[in-house]
């Protein structure tokens, strides 16, 4: 059986967002919080918070709605962010 992949936003310290893929978002934002495996973006920017998350039937969907989500102006994403 194949995982799920899931598209999620996160809110930096400095109130920047950053857009990611994973097949675990818990696992993912306890790595972006931490200082070995976290991206270099969201290393600088510490802690981070979970705001948005979508799942996604595979990789390539994930990595095709991640990068629609990244076109996307600050206002287009936190309107999106409180969609939910």
């Amino acid at each position: 059986m194949a995982a799920c992949w899931f598209v999620y936003v996160l809110r930096c310290c400095d109130n920047s967002l950053y857009t990611g893929v994973t097949t675990d978002v818990q696992r993912r934002l306890q790595e972006h919080n931490s200082t070995n495996k976290s991206a270099r973006y969201t290393r600088a920017r510490q802690p981070v918070s979970l705001v948005y998350q979508e799942e996604q039937a595979n990789r390539s969907a994930a990595c095709k709605r991640e990068a629609q989500i990244k076109a996307l102006t600050r206002a287009q994403k936190l309107e999106l962010i409180s969609a939910l």
